[in-house]
């Protein structure tokens, strides 16, 4: 599918909800996404410093790259354990810390004087069910830090989710904001309680806490079945043909990120939503592709 139908999908459902935020002890209704227009109410973030945790995962060194392009070079800080490029380390500041190590990002937040965090810090759906007690390490208590060092030095921080969150009892098509979710992974068990742990904050301690629950997110690396087709003429692919997943092109995930971060915190109607663009299966891929 083009790029041009990509951004038509996905516009309509992030400009639903157009309704002033109400206090936290008052009933909030559902709606689809936050309004995220470009109008003069929205936050002006162009002097903040960003730092990303566990920024050289799938969607860290774009969402840098998109962000240093609007706000700049020098006011994005990637951090990971991963050794950089030369390209990361030449686009700007770099720095290692282990998600694990709250001094570590205590010291990048303080001398640097940090005003957003992007949490990007996670092991995925695959590696994390090899691996369960790093994965809780990683995902559970790396969170527990970069929140904590949000709510110590009053800080905005952006957590990703994912529709893994949701789990095979939650209702679909559509698939509210707020619905049973009871995920069997633990990457979904971390991203539910990643969810609830922003609320809390957000309602015990006034926290700008802010998460997007992202479908398949289709990234400049080349995915192997669009490659493969063209290469090889076939994709061998695991899933059922007539299943129907949410999809979204990379810059369609950015743009939906760094709006959301725009918006005036009290516009805010809750503090997790959706956000979607497309849905294909692996049958009108292969046709499309044909």
């Amino acid at each position: 599918m083009s790029q041009e139908i990509v951004q038509k999908r996905f516009a309509k459902p992030l400009s639903a909800a157009r309704r002033r935020g109400s206090p936290p002890n008052r009933r909030r209704r559902d709606v689809e996404a936050p309004a995220l227009s470009r109008s003069r109410d929205r936050v002006l973030i162009s002097s903040s410093l960003f730092a990303f945790a566990g920024g050289l995962g799938q969607l860290g060194v774009e969402c840098a790259k998109y962000l240093r392009e609007k706000y700049g070079r020098n006011q994005v800080i990637l951090s990971d354990i991963i050794k950089p490029t030369e390209e990361i380390v030449s686009d700007g500041p770099y720095m290692f810390v282990d998600i694990l190590d709250f001094k570590g990002l205590q010291k990048i937040v303080v001398d640097h004087r940090v005003d957003w965090l992007i949490h990007f810090s996670a092991l995925l759906s695959a590696i994390g069910e090899q691996n369960v007690s790093l994965a809780v390490r990683v995902n559970i208590e790396g969170m527990h830090n970069v929140i904590e060092l949000a709510k110590q030095y009053k800080l905005r921080i952006f957590v990703p989710s994912t529709i893994g969150a949701f789990g095979p009892d939650s209702p679909r098509n559509p698939t509210p904001n707020v619905t049973i979710q009871r995920p069997r992974t633990i990457y979904g068990v971390s991203k539910v309680h990643a969810e609830l742990l922003g609320e809390y904050y957000y309602y015990k301690f006034g926290l700008d806490f802010r998460c997007l629950r992202f479908p398949g997110v289709i990234s400049s690396d080349p995915p192997a079945i669009f490659h493969d087709v063209l290469r090889k003429g076939n994709y061998q692919c695991y899933l059922k043909p007539d299943t129907r997943l949410p999809m979204m092109h990379v810059r369609d995930a950015l743009r939906a990120l760094s709006e959301f971060l725009e918006v005036p915190n009290e516009k805010l109607i809750r503090r997790v939503y959706n956000v979607t663009a497309m849905s294909f299966t692996p049958e009108e891929l292969a046709d499309a592709m044909s």
